[in-house]
């Protein structure tokens, strides 16, 4: 099914995200009528192509022209011709920026599909986007239009008081050089009575001007004051989640033409003050309202100029290494990452050369032992990424480094420990405009610096951690106290983090397994997770904590189970007594796969097989790790797996993927190819096996039921409460 196809298939909510990225860009008409071969374009290569941009624009249009010849609907072939003659003229000279909107507005689609995979929209993505969110930005394009309608507007009534200002002048100065004997005729009074007139009129009209300036000039305060600043507070919330797994849409192509459009509100006001200003110099008169009102009106604009201009400069994309593109905001020393930072703001001129400098740690908290400085290059200017918008942008390329500190406290000592310091990067610049001198100054979201690469699963859970529950970017000292967060929102996050390395996130069981295991049977959304309790403190019976357990996974998961996960074949997070509870009244063979909650990392399966009498016995087989993964195909496991019983080997006991999937169904398209049958070597394959012990006395079972050899009660209470796993029905596998 195509990509399309799949999104007319979404349910209200994501249909109007969907909705929000077509516009005169872009037309949906297009993306709906060459959905198949748009799909079928390199559009992210093309972006950065200008060559192969052209090919594809030049294709588009083209295609366009057999649609055209195949339309029926004359309505349909003029809204057409129409959006062909836009694409040209807003194209013809910068396919590339075309193959950037179509871009991004795939990969917008596939991040909508991929939200609507989780079964249910959390909290924290309710809050951050939901139909009255969508509504207050339509609300907030219509009122940009309007102000925008009213400046221009303005611009004509500035060019009416010229001209009439013009014809004043010239009759004044044409009945002044005349004779002054012929000044007391009675044209000459006349003449004298019209001036009058026009500067009467001349003088309403100026009045006029000025109070429609400072109804404009207050509506553009509002609108920033009660929207445009709260839309930014907005996106940098929603940039903070995306940044810890969330699919929300964080596309700043909406905000960029908010702030540009405003911004070219003010500088259009400007304009007309300054003529004002001029008109000024060539008539005025007792009682002028210009000389009075314009001071004050121009300082208004000025700084309102100067604040959004100073709040459009942000970090586009936040520091991240290209070795761990899914675990932004963590650095290692010695290792290039990559930031960008963008100036929302169009600027009337073109020819701005704006230096930006990058700072590391400029407020480090006092006591801090570890600073680090930047190996490269700190300064670089900004540049115009795409013509269509004109808005400028950098891309910074950076490596740190740890400075020798003499200082004698270790890190042993500190309060905190290396995961949970945070710092800051900072990034700066200074313009004039006219006549405002602007300091520019943003920084990224805290970030955590490791030296190894064992200490990333602490470092995300600081990140992860920080940025759920704080939207400050410069609290560097939050771990010194950090606030707890309700089950309620922590669970969402944690669903995202498998979302985010697969197509799946938690559904509500599994998530209710976590929360158990976390804060015991009976817990509630609204129970509260220690930080420590979540990452620093072992599970109970356990050498490791909650996270370091369940980070483990995720890495098992995205190395070895990809294709098994996202099949949803997985159960995942289920405890043993629901496990035997749901296999109990299946077929012998049903088997689940569930992971590990004694090994870190492992993926364990169960089967239940039923004797002569309908009685149910349960096998585990032990758990399946990275190490042994490496060297075993997880479905190719499943497939081959046997069961040696008294020196005989039986068949594979694994028939059924609860609840009812027959095994090669579910697994076979995953299953690797046998070798070819022209191969001159005789096949070789790794048979997955576990050995079924069983006494002399007794027939064999196919439970295992204690460890070989035998021992007393005592000795085996003693090593199963030694050892991490329990022994009990748990077959090793070979």
């Amino acid at each position: 099914m195509s990509q399309w196809n799949q999104i007319q298939q979404l349910e209200m909510r994501l249909l109007e995200q969907v909705d929000y990225l077509y516009d005169d860009n872009f037309p949906m008409d297009i993306r709906q009528g060459l959905a198949g071969w748009i799909e079928a374009q390199d559009w992210d290569s093309a972006a950065g192509n200008d060559s192969l941009a052209a090919v594809l624009f030049t294709d588009l249009l083209c295609q366009l022209e057999v649609a055209l010849s195949r339309e029926l609907n004359f309505l349909q072939r003029h809204n057409m011709k129409l959006i062909q003659q836009h694409l040209q003229v807003k194209y013809g000279n910068n396919p590339a920026a075309m193959s950037r909107v179509i871009s991004n507005c795939l990969k917008e689609e596939r991040r909508i599909l991929s939200s609507s995979c989780m079964q249910e929209q959390g909290p924290i993505e309710k809050s951050l986007q939901n139909p009255v969110a969508l509504e207050r930005q339509k609300n907030m394009d219509q009122r940009i239009r309007m102000i925008a309608a009213s400046v221009q507007m303005m611009d004509q009534g500035v060019k009416y008081i010229e001209n009439m200002q013009d014809d004043f002048d010239f009759r004044y100065k044409t009945l002044k050089s005349r004779d002054p004997s012929e000044r007391k005729c009675e044209l000459m009074e006349e003449e004298v009575t019209r001036l009058q007139e026009i500067l009467n009129r001349l003088d309403f009209k100026r009045k006029e001007i000025l109070s429609k300036m400072a109804i404009v000039i207050q509506e553009i305060d509002d609108l920033m004051n009660s929207q445009l600043d709260a839309e930014l507070r907005d996106w940098k919330r929603r940039q903070q989640m995306v940044a810890i797994g969330s699919p929300l849409i964080i596309s700043l192509d909406q905000l960029q033409n908010w702030f540009t459009l405003t911004a070219q509100s003010l500088f259009q006001v400007k304009r007309q003050l300054d003529k004002l200003a001029e008109l000024v110099l060539k008539v005025t008169y007792e009682s002028d309202p210009i000389p009075m009102q314009k001071p004050q009106m121009e300082e208004r604009v000025k700084y309102l100029i100067y604040h959004i201009i100073k709040s459009s400069f942000l970090v586009e994309k936040q520091p991240c290494m290209s070795t761990h593109p899914q675990k932004p905001l963590v650095i290692k020393t010695g290792v290039q990452f990559s930031t960008k930072v963008r100036l929302l703001v169009k600027l009337p001129v073109d020819d701005y050369r704006l230096k930006v400098k990058t700072t590391f740690d400029k407020d480090l908290p006092p006591g801090r032992v570890r600073q680090f400085f930047i190996v490269t290059t700190t300064t670089k200017a900004m540049d115009i990424e795409d013509f269509t918008s004109g808005c400028l942008s950098v891309d910074f390329r950076h490596a740190l480094k740890e400075k020798k500190s003499n200082s004698t406290k270790t890190h042993n000592e500190s309060l905190l420990s290396v995961t949970e310091e945070l710092h800051s990067l900072s990034f700066e610049a200074h313009f004039t405009i006219l006549g405002l001198d602007i300091d520019l100054e943003t920084c990224s979201l805290p970030l955590v610096v490791i030296s190894n690469v064992s200490q990333m699963p602490g470092a995300w859970a600081s990140v992860m951690w920080y940025n759920l529950l704080n939207d400050e970017p410069k609290n560097l000292a939050f771990f010194s106290n950090p606030a707890r967060a309700t089950w309620a929102q922590l669970s969402e996050v944690l669903s995202w983090q498998f979302s985010a390395n697969s197509n799946l996130g938690l559904n509500k069981d599994q998530l209710n397994m976590l929360g158990e295991k976390l804060l015991g049977q009976h817990f509630s959304n609204s129970d509260q997770v220690y930080w420590s309790k979540f990452w620093k403190e072992n599970i109970p019976g356990k050498p490791f904590s909650f996270w370091i357990w369940l980070d483990s996974i995720l890495e098992l998961i995205r190395k070895h189970l990809l294709p098994v996960w996202n099949e949803n074949y997985i159960m995942g997070f289920v405890s043993k007594e629901m496990e035997r509870s749901l296999l109990r009244g299946k077929e012998s063979g049903t088997f689940l796969l569930r992971f590990s909650e004694s090994h870190l990392g492992g993926i364990t399966f169960t089967w239940v097989q039923h004797n002569d009498y309908g009685e149910p016995s349960f096998n585990s087989v032990e758990p399946y790790t990275k190490s042994r993964l490496n060297a075993v195909h997880f479905p190719d496991m499943i497939r081959d797996y046997k069961v040696i019983s008294d020196r005989v080997v039986h068949e594979n006991p694994l028939k059924f993927l609860y609840p009812d999937i027959p095994k090669d169904e579910a697994f076979g398209q995953l299953y690797n190819k046998l070798p070819s049958k022209v191969n001159p070597y005789i096949p070789s394959t790794l048979i997955p096996w576990s050995e079924m012990r069983s006494s002399s006395a007794s027939p064999p079972s196919p439970t295992c039921d204690s460890p070989e050899p035998p021992m007393t009660p005592g000795a085996f209470d003693m090593l199963n409460k030694t050892l991490c796993c329990d022994m009990d029905d748990v077959l090793p596998c070979y």
